[in-house]
């Protein structure tokens, strides 16, 4: 039987997320195509089977980039902890853009880990496979992996030899978590995350990285078979205000309809969900609202 932490380390948008959902075989984790979009370390278990007994527990973490505000300074020092804390690393690298100085970084980083590390080159579905066999050479002799697996978290391309590989290097032990155990995420997170999933998908510019959502109140279902969620969308300027609610409150509506629905097929109950657009200048330097968000040291 085998048991251990597995991080996922890489830079911003690289396709953490989305590899951890389908490692899990569920949505625990928001994806979107803007970068740090994930801001602190989500934690999901995967149970073993009866020809490989034992868990694995994945952890993912922000993209590590140069921080601007507080906010992300947690963001990126959570990433670099797991590195030396895990017992597998895998860093994920984003196979479809050309490769820079934050790369660089992450590869000195990741030569820190006292684990074994694994490569992904993940969305290979966006490139040719001539243009893949440069990056995989490249790689090859950039440090000392055990393993580099090709795949695209989106499509499940290559997700079972990363997953045979992971469980490889995995250490000996007994399952860490109960049986039903999915992710270390509370209820009032997910809902936040649900909620700030769909303002990502519906805006632009800089508005997705200034926002924040944080539950109010959360009242669990009662004897009438409804979830009740009052929630509030913190923007950073007042001009981000009506760029939220929108002509005639569509947008917010828009966000709202679509966050509702998500969290009621996660949570397999009806939803209802009241949202407020609330300016709070600053937040991201607040040690409030980074603890109310989840973004701690």
């Amino acid at each position: 039987m085998k048991s251990g932490f597995v991080s996922l380390i890489g830079r911003p948008n690289a396709g953490k997320s989305t590899l951890i959902n389908q490692f899990i075989g569920t949505k625990i984790a928001i994806v979107s195509d803007k970068p740090q979009t994930t801001r602190t370390r989500i934690l999901g278990v995967q149970h073993g089977t009866q020809e490989r007994p034992g868990q694995a527990v994945f952890v993912d973490t922000p993209g590590i980039h140069r921080p601007l505000h507080r906010m992300n300074v947690r963001m990126v020092d959570q990433a670099v902890e797991a590195i030396t804390q895990m017992d597998v690393v895998v860093m994920v690298v984003d196979a479809s853009v050309s490769s820079g100085a934050g790369d660089r970084f992450v590869l000195d980083l990741v030569a820190r880990a006292s684990g074994p590390v694994i490569l992904a080159l993940n969305k290979i579905d966006l490139i040719s496979k001539p243009r893949l066999l440069p990056i995989i050479g490249r790689y090859h002799k950039e440090s000392n992996f055990v393993g580099l697996v090709p795949i695209s978290a989106l499509s499940g391309d290559g997700i079972s030899a990363l997953e045979t590989l992971i469980w490889e290097h995995l250490p000996q032990g007994k399952p860490l978590y109960p049986d039903d155990y999915l992710t270390d995420q509370p209820e009032r997170f997910i809902v936040a995350e649900m909620v700030r999933e769909q303002v990502l998908h519906q805006t632009e510019a800089e508005l997705p990285f200034s926002t924040a959502v944080v539950v109010d109140r959360f009242d669990e279902t009662n004897s009438d078979g409804l979830m009740r969620l009052y929630c509030s969308i913190i923007v950073d300027r007042d001009s981000h205000k009506p760029m939220l609610i929108g002509k005639r409150g569509a947008r917010i509506k828009q966000i709202g309809t679509e966050a509702r629905q998500e969290i009621a097929r996660f949570f397999g109950v009806r939803v209802f969900l009241d949202l407020h657009v609330r300016v709070r200048k600053g937040w991201r330097e607040s040690d409030r609202i980074l603890r109310d968000i989840g973004v701690t040291r």
